[in-house]
């Protein structure tokens, strides 16, 4: 074995053991999982079919862990395609290694191999979740991560009598693999999902559905933790409950100052931990026990099609029977599938909760500046071919600052750790080649055409970085979740329109922004992030609607190594996936 494999080998048995060791009672949580992906056969919507699954469960195996914890997860791949896993959320401090998206930071487990991943728990307390990065693997292949403070810490309010993660998602009836083949093929939007799920299932109003919706059961006087997580490949969801309102608490791993709402707006890619009181009084002369939670998308393009559907599960309180004349569960009153103002107000009220246990660090000087433009564009279709793009002669694609991002055939991290030359360009954009009315509606047709490239970032250790992600009308304005591996950052601003360098930073935020790893930056509009880097590696930064993503809606930042041991990259583990 190489000498700096064995290091790595060496400090994981460490750590790993430093992490038995802080934790004795290993009840209800390991520090080692068996990941086995197999194909599994699943009936939805009176449909059976075969999906990618991980260890027999759709959705997946929860991860359950403490606050500085080191978790390995070995996984096999028995499916008969190739995989990788993502923590999304997770930092992971100097190891790339283990991050997961194919061709940034590794090449994928091959069918019969297998490979273990390292996660690094450092400040992340809340709810993440992982999920597959590969192709659409991840319409199947995710789970919940529930990361508990250290023990002996406490959380910042009541402990609840029981938590349960709440997954949205989405289903199609055909098989995934073929949606996304066919879609590449014809260079057109991806068919809809057939059904919006929680939890897996469609619910009551779904064909074939009912006797499987998912049930919260539930006490009167107790108080339940949802771990809300938005796993959907393509939109972004409204989330209520009928008859009870929804404290928030935290959001992406990180804590909030608490509010109190009637729904949720929660992005593809984020996590809300939300607080519900079981409170409904009844009387005994009829009242329904029965309360229905349900999804809608939120989605404000008028050209692509969406799954517009809505789904539903239970809230059942246990302790008082339903009468036999009960009607049907209440349902709550969602907004509108393209309610801006609603998204809007839900989103400002977030901010971080600044406390002694729990501070900040808003960086206050800024060394570079980026903004970024997101659209969704057209490329030439290919010679004798007819595309099925929105124009003639067109596939759609997708860019930040009109660069459609073209993976490479060898992972990025292997060509930036081991100097390989060709792989990609150091010189992705720091603003967009030409500037105009960003989100005037209709802009001229000319605009609709994007480069391609593998175009990155470089950074200088420990700079301060300032992103404005500025969306366009190009092709119809729209939310895009934006999401950056490696790093939470403060959210400082959002605003509505084009960015405006001078006036727009008076606004922003810089008391109690929220720390987030996945930001919505609003339709025909704008937000601005900051992060320190200084967690050396390649770092995925992507749209989290997974056709943007595949379109070209990506880049990634390289950032260099500082001065000291420990502010270098981890060597390469050993026995990692060939290309």
């Amino acid at each position: 074995m190489p000498a700096a494999g064995l290091r790595w080998w060496l400090l994981l048995g460490v750590v790993l053991a430093f992490g038995v060791a802080a934790s004795p009672a290993q009840a209800s949580r390991n520090t080692h999982y068996d990941f086995v992906i197999k194909e599994m056969k699943v009936t939805r919507l009176c449909h059976e079919k075969t999906i990618l699954a991980v260890n027999g469960q759709f959705p997946g195996p929860t991860i359950y862990a403490r606050k500085g914890d080191v978790i390995g997860v070995n996984v096999y791949n028995q499916g008969n395609k190739n995989i990788t896993l993502h923590w999304h959320g997770v930092d992971q401090p100097r190891n790339p290694w283990s991050d997961g998206p194919e061709y940034i930071t590794q090449c994928p487990i091959q069918p019969g191999a297998n490979f273990t991943y390292r996660i690094n728990f450092t400040e992340e307390e809340g709810t993440l979740w992982w999920h597959a990065h590969s192709d659409f693997d991840r319409a199947t292949v995710h789970g919940a991560i529930v990361i508990h403070p250290k023990r002996g810490s406490v959380y910042p309010y009541p402990r609840p009598h029981r938590e349960v993660p709440i997954i949205l998602g989405e289903w199609w009836n055909a098989d995934v693999e073929q949606v996304l083949l066919e879609a590449k093929r014809t260079g057109g939007d991806v068919n809809i999902s057939d059904a919006n799920t929680i939890n897996g299932q469609p619910g009551d109003f779904a064909p074939c559905s009912k006797n499987d919706t998912f049930r919260m059961l539930v006490e009167h006087g107790k108080t339940y933790l949802l771990r809300v997580i938005n796993a959907g490949l393509t939109n972004e969801m409204f989330f209520a409950v009928a008859g009870h309102r929804l404290t928030v608490v935290g959001t992406d791993g990180r804590y909030l100052k608490p509010f109190t709402v009637d729904h949720i707006m929660i992005s593809s890619g984020q996590t809300m931990n939300v607080l519900l009181e079981a409170n409904r009084t009844t009387n005994g002369s009829g009242d329904n026990n029965r309360y229905y939670m349900a999804v809608r998308p939120y989605f404000t393009n008028k050209g692509p099609p969406v799954d517009d559907k809505n789904t539903t599960a239970i809230l059942e309180y246990t302790d008082v029977p339903a009468p036999p004349s009960a009607g049907p569960p209440d349902s709550p009153n969602l907004p509108d599938i393209n309610d801006t103002a609603a998204a809007t107000a839900y989103a400002v009220q977030l901010r971080s909760l600044v406390t002694k246990e729990h501070p900040i660090d808003v960086p206050m000087e800024v060394d570079e500046h980026m903004l970024v433009t997101i659209s969704v564009n057209t490329l030439p279709c290919e010679p004798n071919k007819t595309c099925a793009g929105p124009k003639k002669g067109a596939r759609l694609a997708a860019s930040l600052n009109n660069v459609s991002f073209v993976p490479p055939t060898v992972d990025i991290l292997d060509a930036y750790y081991d100097s390989i030359s060709g792989v990609y360009e150091p010189d992705f954009p720091d603003r967009p080649p030409f500037f105009f009315n960003f989100t005037a509606p209709n802009p001229p047709k000319e605009l609709e055409l994007t480069k391609q490239g593998t175009k990155v970032k470089v950074v200088e250790y420990g700079t301060v970085m300032e992103v404005v992600f500025q969306d366009t009308a190009i092709l119809g304005a729209e939310s895009h979740p934006m999401h950056l591996h490696g790093f939470s950052f403060y959210v400082v601003g959002r605003g509505f329109g084009n960015f405006d360098k001078d006036k727009d930073p008076t606004t922003y935020n810089l008391v109690d922004p929220p720390y987030q790893n996945t930001v919505s930056v609003p339709t025909g509009g704008w937000a601005a992030m900051r992060f320190r880097a200084a967690n050396p590696g390649v770092w995925f930064m992507h749209c989290h609607f997974d056709r943007h993503t595949v379109w070209g809606m990506d880049t990634v930042f390289i950032v260099k190594n500082g001065k000291t041991p420990n502010t270098q990259m981890m060597p390469r583990p050993p026995n990692m996936p060939k290309c």
